[in-house]
């Protein structure tokens, strides 16, 4: 049938063409960068994860009711470990520097960097306390939810019609001071 007929040399190997052994190389060495890449990848979260572990006795003393942070490492293409929703640390380019980063409306913001895990570690300890504080200044605010801002809004309105009051009395006088006027001019008595 077809394609039966084997050629005369079918045991031996066909000579790799420079191509050939070019494409072999290239792969080669995208396995080998690849399995760098990875390992690069688990010396950021191993060293990440040690960060994490010095942190334990922080997040221990946060009180029990309080559910601001979320920690936890993350292990995706940039592993991050998170201290919060907005806020996680990173590592840097050279792979050694530890970056404390926060997501702001402005964009991302470097809290702090160090090579250093007690550093680190003292960065994420002012961030804990200054996040504890804002929630306990919203919490201790006297008005309920919305009803300051109601209270802002009626003081607003109030200023805002003594305004309107005023600038149409001051309209009212303008206005009849020169009817007035208007009147003497066009009045003239007959003698």
């Amino acid at each position: 049938m077809w394609g039966s007929k084997k050629p005369a040399d079918a045991g031996a190997e066909k000579p790799a063409t420079e191509l050939t052994a070019a494409v072999r190389d290239a792969r080669i060495e995208a396995a080998e960068r690849s399995a760098v890449v990875v390992d690069l990848r688990d010396a950021d979260v191993a060293r990440l994860e040690l960060l994490n572990e010095a942190l334990d006795p922080l997040f221990k003393d946060i009180p029990a009711g309080v559910e601001l942070f979320d920690r936890g490492v993350s292990k995706g293409d940039t592993p991050r470990l998170w201290v919060d929703v907005i806020a996680h640390i990173a590592m840097g380019r050279d792979k050694r520097q530890y970056r404390f980063l926060q997501d702001t409306r402005y964009g991302r913001a470097v809290l702090a960097e160090s090579y250093d895990i007690a550093e680190m570690k003292q960065a994420v300890t002012r961030y804990v306390a200054r996040r504890l504080v804002e929630r306990e200044r919203a919490l201790g605010d006297d008005t309920p939810f919305g009803e300051g801002t109601m209270m802002k809004r009626a003081e607003q309105e109030k200023r805002r019609s003594h305004a309107r009051a005023f600038r149409t009395f001051i309209y009212g006088v303008i206005v009849g001071v020169g009817a007035l006027v208007a009147f003497a001019l066009l009045y003239k008595p007959h003698p």
